[in-house]
This record gives structure tokens, sequence and C-alpha cells, in this order.
């Protein structure tokens, strides 16, 4: 496929992308319910960016957004990690973005004026560990490091532990470091154990560094619920519904543009520096089942997380105050009929 330095996508390459996906009711740049509905309410897009190879589907999709009415869209680059996202979420500072579902549940039991729309993809974590870690049990009385800033691994590791019986906190030494200081120390065998995002597991991998002792690509019951969730701003969903669907229709087609079309994505995400190296990049990309976002239902996510946070002490809420609180499936649940392969 033709490459261009600059990291957009051609009229040429966009259109031959698309054919490769088969057919235009599941890809095409507007299909006929989008003809058919009013104009989006604003024409401006702000979506969060955090550098996280497993969200491409947003950092590639603004040719999509385009097509869906949206002449500004802004990419608001979070310095703060998944914080950073949190927060713009909440105060209005993005509108909708992708965020992780473990995490995003404590957003919603804790306040945050966000709302839950649909499921981005599944299988992004994995965890990674020594000779001496075998299984998730194994990680009793075992260190494992974590980023100081980033709450997801965490969340997502406890309610690991949580679903074989662990308490997690009691049961694990928790370490906090860097992702590039938690790679070397696991390849050290000073901690033994660390779950990494995209693209840290791919380099751990291809560097031999530790075993893959859980991949939620592939791994039940972790593959079957979703790692990423689409986000909006409260007051934004609630003002401008139609600009809520056409955002999210582009974001979903985009994650299937991910999945034929890994190459391209891979480029285009190294270049806009979401990712540093192409090879890692690409291997993530095709790995990540992006194209099954339709299978899974995100509420069935909510409510496995929620019940395992809740089991570990990091929410009070059940599964059902959290969707009743924090969730609109309305817009999800059309566009997996409308964008049915």
């Amino acid at each position: 496929m033709p490459y261009r330095r600059d990291g957009g996508w051609s009229r040429r390459e966009f259109l031959n992308t698309l054919g490769l996906a088969g057919t235009s009711a599941l890809l095409g740049l507007r299909s006929a319910p989008a003809a058919a509905e009013p104009p989006p309410e604003t024409t401006r897009l702000r979506i969060p960016q955090l550098v996280s190879t497993c969200r491409s589907p947003e950092w590639v999709a603004e040719d999509l957004l385009r097509a869906e009415g949206f002449k500004d869209v802004q990419y608001i680059r979070s310095e703060e990690g998944t914080r950073g996202v949190e927060r713009l979420l909440a105060t209005g500072g993005a509108d909708i973005g992708g965020h992780f579902a473990a995490p995003v549940i404590l957003r919603v039991e804790a306040g945050d004026p966000i709302v839950m729309l649909a499921g981005e993809h599944v299988g992004c974590f994995e965890l990674l560990g020594t000779d001496r870690i075998r299984s998730i049990r194994d990680l009793k009385g075992r260190t494992v490091a974590l980023p100081a800033l980033d709450p997801s691994p965490y969340a997502f590791l406890a309610s690991m532990a949580a679903y074989v019986g662990l308490d997690p906190r009691k049961d694990i030494n928790w370490v906090k470091h860097s992702a590039d200081e938690s790679m070397k120390l696991l390849a050290e065998g000073k901690i033994d154990a660390y779950l990494g995002f995209p693209t840290n597991p791919q380099e751990l991998r291809a560097k031999k560094i530790g075993r893959v002792v859980v991949n939620s690509a592939v791994d039940r019951p972790w593959s079957q619920y979703f790692c990423c969730m689409l986000v909006g701003n409260r007051e934004f969903v609630r003002k401008n519904p139609v600009a809520t669907k056409r955002a999210l229709r582009a974001i979903l087609k985009s994650a299937d543009v991910c999945a034929v079309a890994p190459e391209k994505v891979a480029r285009t995400i190294v270049e806009k520096g979401m990712a540093k190296n192409y090879d890692y990049a690409l291997q993530a990309i095709k790995e990540l089942p992006y194209g099954r976002w339709r299978e899974f239902d995100p509420e069935d996510t909510v409510r496995f997380y929620s019940l395992r946070l809740r089991e570990v002490g990091m929410i009070k809420s059940s599964p059902q105050k959290i969707i009743a609180e924090g969730a609109d499936w309305s817009f999800s649940r059309a566009l997996k009929v409308e964008l049915k392969a």
C-alpha cells in the first residue's frame, strides 16, 4: 500500500482500505441510515489522546469522523496518563474517547460526570512473570510492579486476583515503577510479575523476557470482556445525541480498518507518536481482535469487573447501580444493527 510520510490517508488509500474490509454497509463513508440522520449538533469533536497502541481506532479515525460531519477534530494530548484522560472527560475538556474498562468503573463510582457508551475492543493486557509464576494464584506473596500514575494495571490485576480467590490488598507485594523500569526489573528477576499494555508485552516477548501467564486476547474469561470502552462526557452526550452516534460509528468503523489494514495503521500511529517501534506496533494491532467488537455486550463487561472490584473493596456500588448511573448502550446497540456484517 502507498505510504505517505505525513501519516495521513490519501483519498485513494482510504477508499482502497475500506474496500479491503468487504461491504460498503460495513465500512462505507456514508451508510443509508447515516445519510438519513440530521447533521451533528456540533462540528467539533475533542478526543483525549494517550500514548496507547491498543486505542489505534481513535488515532486513525479522523477521515471517518470528517465524513460524519465533524469539521474540527481535535486530539487533546494527556500528559498525566489515564488520570489525564479521566480528568479531560470529566471536566468537559474532551468529548468522547477510549478508557480502560476497570478504572472507568472506579470513576463512575466516584461520581465523575461520564457515561460509558460502547465497547471498543478486547484483549490488550498481558500478565508476564518470571519462571516462578505459572498462574495468577502464584502471585500470592510475590512482588508485582505497577506504574505510579496509572490506576489501570492495579484495577485489572486486582480483578484478576479476586477472580481466583486472592486478596490483592494482602496477598501481593506491590511496588511502583515506570513501564521501562518494570521491564528491566522483570528481566533481572527483581520483580515477579508485571501487567503490560501494548507495545510492552510485544517487546518483552521479542526479547524473550519473562513468560506470558495471561493473555487477555485469548485466555478466558478475560478474552470475553472488553478491556477498552468508549466513554463520553455526560453533558456532551446529553446535548449532542446525533454527534455522539456519528462519532461512535466512525471509531467503530475505524476498529474494522485496524483489523483489515494493520500495516498502514501501524505506520500511521508511529508517525503520530502514539507508538515508538513499528514492528511491535504492527504485532500488537494484528494480535488484537478489533473486528470482534460486535460479538460482546459491554454491559456484561461492566457487570463482570464491577463484581470483581466490589469483592476487593475498590467500589461499594452494585453492578446494576454502576450501569444505571454511568452507561447508555442505546447508541452502540443501534450501531451493531446498522453495521452488522
